[in-house]
């Protein structure tokens, strides 16, 4: 059975492999760019099961007037995928206000309206799904990309306590959280602070650590996003790619060890 699936940042990358193959599949696809031109190519192809609509997610009224125009034109949502998002890199303390504020604004705020909005008409339908694009990024954190790993790490937060206050409604919750993949992510779409040198080194360092097949195939994803978004139970949170399989794995074993060695400070602390 088809359905109806609202996606932002539809233009590049995830966003638009993944709009593609639900269209192909059949589904119904409600696609946002900010750049309506961009989504030329799906409307000419993919005709009535489109509608493609024009939206900056931070733009917290429109938001809700997107969804409300998705809802009017067919008539049901049945999944809504928080996909429109940018990697903000530099270090710390080169990051100015704006470029901080910037990247909340977009990662974590634009996905918390489109998740108000769709909340509704979810709860009424008694049933839907809500996808949050987070990242490996959203579990550990690394250098020259702290800003991002903050607002996914929101996102983390954020969507755990959504699940639980929505499971009630029929709503289920899934959080994706790939390594990298050859998408735009780091490419135009970026944004870049302006450089220190005295983190020239750190910046190296972070960049040699890097394996040279760490990079995944956009293309291998959709399988998995299109099984998530079938499955009847879907998981809250879904790796995507071999190594933030294996990332996340070895980070946890670090925290649990270190948790254990200090294990009995933890237990004192609690003065009774």
């Amino acid at each position: 059975m088809s359905k109806t699936i609202f996606i932002t940042g539809a233009s590049r990358g995830f966003g638009k492999l993944w709009a593609e193959a639900l269209l192909q599949r059949g589904d119904k696809v409600i696609a946002t760019a900010r750049d309506l031109s961009a989504l030329d190519e799906l409307v000419s192809k993919y005709g009535d099961n489109i509608l493609a609509l024009q939206l900056d997610v931070n733009d917290r009224s429109g938001g809700f007037a997107s969804v409300r125009k998705a809802k009017e034109h067919f008539g049901s949502i049945d999944v809504l995928i928080n996909n429109a998002g940018y990697g903000l890199f530099g270090a710390i303390e080169e990051t100015t206000e704006k470029e901080a504020r910037d990247q909340m604004e977009t990662n974590f705020f634009g996905l918390l309206w489109l998740s108000q909005a769709v909340l509704p008409i979810m709860r009424e339908q008694g049933h839907g799904h809500i996808i949050q694009l987070s990242s490996v990024l959203g579990l550990i954190s690394r250098p020259v990309l702290g800003l991002y790993a903050a607002s996914k790490f929101a996102v983390e937060g954020l969507s755990e306590s959504l699940a639980a206050e929505v499971k009630g409604f029929g709503i289920n919750v899934s959080i994706i959280e790939p390594a990298g993949f050859d998408t735009d992510w780091g490419g135009s779409s970026a944004a870049h602070t302006a450089a220190n040198p005295d983190y020239n080194g750190v910046k190296a360092s972070h960049q040699a650590g890097i394996p040279p097949d760490f990079r995944g195939i956009a293309g291998g994803t959709i399988d998995a996003v299109l099984k998530l978004i079938d499955s009847e139970n879907p998981p809250l949170r879904l790796l995507l790619g071999k190594y933030a399989y294996m990332l996340v794995k070895k980070e946890y074993e670090g925290r649990n060890a270190e948790w254990n060695s200090w294990q009995a400070t933890t237990l004192a602390a609690q003065g009774k």
